[in-house]
């Protein structure tokens, strides 16, 4: 079997150290998320996964942030089943294939051009699913979806790679368009951001860049009318930490006790209409 090409850089190469964690992870004994998916397109990826950046507690974070996505979707979708799914920057992510959506939902998958070529190539086809390849900035982008039902947006390591003011539009066109929906997706503080570009392997080994620093979705509120919270979701309370190594894990909690630290990263879930 020929080997699939994968030459990105910047934003786009970030998603291969994701793919690449979450592969690794679901290769151990007892993973927090399983992904067969992953670990299949990762054999049939021609790239050196060895220079994606990822250090050693890298892929348990990523799979614990996957089973986070993973759980609040498959909940959203147990209470409203006839929905829109919008999984934007969806990157090489499996979620559709891991959640198996029932076929009331008509789930779209959405990144760049080259990105949903490659992953048409690696993903078998599936009733009810669909892939756009587009910026998920494209002014024009969501006419391609059907308006006439509830939309669920999910966003998944997105938000901090757009610019403020692109993230802000891209909320309101999504309020506008839709009777009414749900969003999950996370978001990175200011001094995350920053710090991203020091700390981050993955980030510094693509060279990409974080642009939008959001302390959370009050802030969001404020922008786009009609957008409400619901939960802001942090990673510190997961129990999934207890898999870290004591030293690691003493760290992660001793943080989460400071706010301007708990709140690096949280998975915000909010509703309109």
């Amino acid at each position: 079997m020929a080997l699939e090409k994968a030459d990105f850089t910047g934003t786009r190469a970030t998603m291969l150290a994701t793919l690449h964690g979450r592969a690794l992870h679901s290769r151990t004994a007892n993973p927090v998320l399983r992904d067969p998916y992953a670990e299949e397109a990762v054999r049939r990826i021609d790239h050196d996964f060895g220079s994606t950046g990822l250090r050693r507690n890298d892929p348990l974070a990523i799979a614990v942030r996957g089973r986070v996505f993973d759980d609040l979707t498959a909940a959203r979708l147990a209470a409203d089943p006839e929905v829109t799914v919008l999984h934007l920057g969806c990157g090489l992510d499996s979620r559709v294939q891991r959640l198996d959506p029932p076929p009331s939902v008509e789930w779209y998958d959405v990144d760049f051009p080259e990105v949903i070529e490659l992953r048409n190539r690696i993903y078998p086809e599936r009733a009810h699913h669909h892939t756009i390849g587009s910026s998920v900035t494209a002014p024009d982008l969501l006419r391609a979806f059907p308006a006439d039902r509830p939309a669920l947006v999910v966003a998944e390591g997105l938000t901090m790679y757009l610019r403020p003011a692109e993230g802000v539009a891209l909320l309101r066109r999504i309020t506008e368009r839709f009777p009414r929906g749900h969003l999950i997706f996370d978001v990175q503080s200011p001094l995350a951001t920053r710090w991203a570009h020091l700390f981050n392997g993955a980030v510094r080994a693509a060279g990409a860049r974080l642009t939008w620093g959001v302390r959370g979705g009050r802030e969001l509120e404020r922008a786009v009318p009609g957008l409400v919270l619901d939960q802001e979701h942090t990673f510190f309370d997961v129990p999934e930490l207890d898999r870290l190594h004591p030293f690691y894990r003493a760290l992660v909690r001793g943080m989460g006790r400071v706010p301007a630290l708990r709140d690096l990263a949280l998975v915000l879930t909010m509703h309109f209409g």
